[in-house]
């Protein structure tokens, strides 16, 4: 019975943990157009009306996260078709976004966590990055300087403090 409670205490300890260092992610629509916002691994893909915000939760330990915006799309039900940023046809991105896309790239740490804006495969909506106690990055046209141009740009990564709990990506800002 004891390694029970003791296998119980665990597991709510990790969800605690888990969840105590899970990132808050904003994504607001600006742009006088529909913007399809799409994020992987974690949050999927939806319509965004020009106005219109989506909050979604990236749990610590995630790497290689990007969100990007979709343009030109036409949904029937989670398939369809976007003319840029698709993601082989699903609203509900798994996979990541064909070009050109402009990426909000992120990793969330246990400690520290790391963004940037990336136009290394192509611009299609402009877009700014921020995190609650790190720079505003923003890229409105394809040579944007907060943003990699090329992969070998080493000097746009920007870190924030871990469990800061408030980033904010905007279409259009």
């Amino acid at each position: 019975m004891a390694s029970s409670s003791s296998s119980t205490l665990f597991v709510f300890l990790a969800i605690f943990v888990a969840s105590a260092n899970a990132a808050t992610f904003r994504v607001t629509n600006r742009c006088g157009y529909t913007v399809w916002p799409a994020a992987t691994p974690v949050g999927g893909g939806r319509q965004l009306n020009s106005g219109d915000t989506w909050t979604f939760t990236v749990p610590a330990g995630t790497n290689g996260g990007r969100v990007w915006g979709r343009t030109g799309c036409s949904f029937n039900g989670n398939s369809g078709r976007c003319s840029s940023g698709d993601c082989g046809g699903a609203l509900s991105c798994r996979l990541s976004g064909q070009p050109p896309l402009t990426l909000a790239e992120f990793t969330i740490g246990n400690g520290q966590d790391f963004y940037d804006i990336s136009v290394i495969d192509g611009f299609n909506v402009p877009l700014s990055f921020s995190c609650s106690n790190g720079p505003n990055l923003v890229c409105r046209a394809d040579r944007c300087p907060d943003a990699y141009l090329f992969p070998s740009d080493n000097t746009k990564n920007h870190a924030c403090n871990g469990n800061n709990n408030g980033y904010q990506i905007t279409f259009c800002p």
